[in-house]
């Protein structure tokens, strides 16, 4: 389980694979999700169903994101609603521009999902911290993302880099299996490329520093599918 609840999110983006991609790894994060692909049907979002966040892109038909951001700042019903604008402008001016206009962050395409992700967790632990759970935990395995630490009853387990993000994003939704390609997707980042083996490598290092002797694998091996957390810890003694 998660200690706290996530964020409602709404994603602007015009290229229907990026905005796929956006939900996929949002929603695998906890987050509920609203995808609208045109700027001039955003307002009416907005005044249906307010999100917590908004992914706004600088180019979009009907209404370009920066007039977007311009009136969600300007509408005293919205104003208080964090915006990350994506953006393939990367000059300083526009940069710049960008966040005058009203966005709290500014992220330039192509960019890497992880980092995006971290963004979003760091925004919404600035603006609307009760929405966004600071420690992981299931059965007798803890995680808790603010000083980077893990535990199994109650000892620390010393896990690099990539095996603790891997273990983040496995244990955001126990029992859902992924795919390698979602894997490297969702913890190397779509623009980094490595071989999907890569993730049984990393897979295999996670499973050496979870396990002693008598304790159950925290990761089930999905035969032709991938792998997942397992959702057996979920009632696990604590």
């Amino acid at each position: 389980m998660t200690n706290g609840t996530g964020a409602k999110v709404l994603v602007v983006e015009d290229e229907e694979p990026l905005a796929l991609l956006l939900r996929y790894n949002l929603e695998a994060a906890g987050h509920a999700v609203d995808v609208v692909y045109r700027g001039d049907e955003v307002e009416l979002q907005l005044a249906e169903n307010a999100p917590d966040l908004i992914i706004l892109d600088w180019m979009l038909p009907g209404i370009s994101g920066l007039e977007l951001c311009r009136r969600i700042r300007t509408n005293r019903e919205s104003r208080h609603i964090p915006i990350i604008l994506l953006t393939a402008r990367s000059e300083e001016n526009d940069r710049i521009r960008g966040l005058t206009t009203g966005a709290d962050d500014y992220v330039v395409k192509p960019f890497s999902v992880p980092e995006l992700m971290a963004r979003v967790q760091a925004i919404m632990r600035r603006t609307n911290p009760e929405r966004i759970a600071s420690v992981l935990s299931a059965g007798d395995i803890e995680l808790d993302r603010v000083s980077h630490r893990v535990t199994r009853s109650g000892r620390p387990i010393h896990l690099g880099p990539t095996e603790f993000r891997l273990l983040e994003f496995l244990m955001q939704s126990p029992g859902r299996v992924f795919s390698r390609a979602q894997l490297l997707d969702g913890v190397w980042g779509r623009n980094v490329y490595v071989d999907e083996r890569t993730v049984d490598v990393h897979i295999g290092r996670l499973r050496k520093a979870m396990m002693n002797d008598t304790e159950q694998d925290p990761v089930r091996t999905v035969r032709g599918a991938g792998y997942a957390f397992s959702d057996a810890l979920e009632t696990a003694p604590a």
